[in-house]
């Protein structure tokens, strides 16, 4: 619908579609002095501030006008209202409920075919808080907030050039939740950008309340367990990966930012390694990788050993797992399987339990109920040492959602190794090699470095599994332009 001169026929129409909405306040007044002049504000309620005070904008506005002779109101509004502060003005009703809607105050006058738009304090939000997720010792402690544009600034307060883009999108038919793409365009390409946005526009859904709707929905190869993007809750690490040439993907409500393309090698990196010294860094990745690959194969290789290949083990120590396992009822197996689900029983209890509630469930369950399980013959000691032992693993992964891959997976090495011996092992392991070889990100292999490193114009940048001093790593990933790969020359 116009907007139109009459205020009357706006007014009506407002209330109309407002209707049941409390928390939506429409104000009329008179304004002017003299000859009053109708006039109406429209504004969510706690988004706005008191229209009286002095100090928010649209306060302002209203006093400078209170007094203003009512034949000028129009004439002033018409020529300097978008001088007043971030304001816009609309001729059309439904781009004006959307910005009253994202947090805007929309003010209407009598006589004037136009809405204007008065930027104020916005929706409710925590606002820049402790980064929890990804904890640092050395670097910032910020981290992202739930709000869109506090995060599009904290990595623009970083990284201070007008190169960096930050192109708003809105998705949800009925939610209308704004999507922020940051990137810098002389280092990204142009490709990726019209991708991300090819696959953000090939869906239509009601509502995007996190950007885990969006990686859901836009994901290449769905049925992987593997992500194929990259989360992250740190507004360092976001400029960081904009100087690779890589794209953030910023969604409203939301304080988690996602990071394309991605590969297997960036899910085991920290922002703290780039403060840190190489050799530090380079021993603190090993152990990563080596978490990795115990988190998923040392409970199916435990159960192998014992059940297929007791060969390669020590006779002194063979007699002790037999030792261990005299009197338990379960076969291996379901042993192991048993207390691999009760430690996923425990972590899952963990995180839903409120505040000081969830270390304490984490002692009992570990210690106490680990304890008595052995106590009463349920389960072999060793076995509770390769469970533990195998969850620790996955807590030492510093992506989330890349440990809750290797966690699933897991379970079919325990099948694999518990009913096929090494050769289930190596099977598996073929398979999954197999199905990351075909994996891809935004068309960049996901086993880069590893694999691909004939692709034209790559250059190691001595960042994968070790670390290269700092003043050697002259080269950007395979993810910046070819032209833009030099990121670090002596003058």
């Amino acid at each position: 619908m116009k907007i139109s001169k009459d205020i009357k026929i706006n007014e009506s129409y407002i209330r109309n579609r407002c209707k049941g909405c409390a928390d939506i306040i429409i104000r009329p007044m008179l304004l002017g002095s003299g000859v009053k002049v109708y006039c109406l504000v429209v504004y969510i309620e706690v988004a706005v501030s008191n229209m009286t005070l002095e100090e928010s904008v649209i306060g302002k506005l209203i006093n400078h006008l209170w007094d203003m002779p009512g034949e000028k109101i129009a004439e002033f509004v018409a020529d300097n209202g978008l001088g007043i502060s971030d304001t816009a003005e609309f001729t059309e009703m439904e781009p004006a409920f959307k910005a009253m809607l994202a947090g805007n105050a929309i003010f209407f006058l009598d006589g004037y075919d136009k809405a204007m738009k008065i930027s104020s304090k916005g929706y409710p939000n925590m606002g820049v808080s402790k980064a929890e997720s990804e904890k640092v010792l050395r670097g910032s402690q910020e981290g992202f907030s739930e709000s869109v544009k506090i995060n599009t600034a904290l990595i623009r307060k970083r990284v201070r050039s007008t190169d960096l883009k930050v192109e708003e999108m809105m998705v949800g038919a009925r939610s209308d939740t704004m999507i922020a793409l940051v990137y810098m365009e002389e280092l990204m390409y142009p490709e990726l950008l019209e991708q991300v946005k090819g696959r953000l526009e090939q869906f239509e859904i009601d509502g995007v309340m996190d950007t885990g709707m969006l990686e859901q929905l836009t994901e290449e190869d769905w049925k992987s367990p593997f992500p194929q993007f990259e989360t992250t809750e740190r507004p360092d690490r976001a400029a960081l990966e904009v100087l690779n040439g890589r794209m953030i993907v910023i969604c409203d409500n939301s304080p988690m930012a996602i990071m394309v393309p991605t590969t297997f090698n960036s899910f085991l990196k920290v922002s703290e390694d780039r403060y840190n010294r190489f050799a530090i860094v380079s021993l603190q990745r090993l152990v990563r990788f080596a978490a990795a690959f115990l988190a998923l194969l040392f409970s199916g290789t435990y159960l192998a050993v014992i059940n297929f290949h007791t060969q390669v083990v020590p006779t002194n120590l063979l007699l002790s797992f037999a030792e261990a396992r005299r009197g338990v009822p379960f076969p291996s197996l379901l042993e192991i399987i048993i207390m691999e689900l009760a430690f996923e029983l425990i972590r899952e209890a963990e995180v839903r339990m409120p505040g000081p509630l969830g270390g304490t469930i984490g002692i009992v369950g570990g210690l106490i109920i680990g304890d008595a399980a052995v106590s009463a013959n349920l389960v072999s000691p060793m076995t509770v040492v390769v469970v533990a032992l195998s969850a620790l693993s996955s807590f030492a992964i510093p992506n989330e959602e890349f440990s809750a891959a290797f966690r699933l997976l897991k379970y079919g090495f325990i099948l694999l190794g518990g009913l096929l011996g090494i050769f289930g092992l190596v099977l598996g392991c073929f398979l999954l090699l197999g199905h990351l070889t075909t994996l891809t990100s935004f068309k960049i292999p996901y086993l880069i470095p590893f694999i691909g490193q004939d692709i034209s114009g790559y250059k190691r940048e001595g960042d994968s599994m070790l670390r290269a001093p700092f003043r050697r790593m002259r080269y950007r990933p395979i993810f910046a332009k070819k032209e833009q790969r030099v990121r670090l020359k002596k003058k």
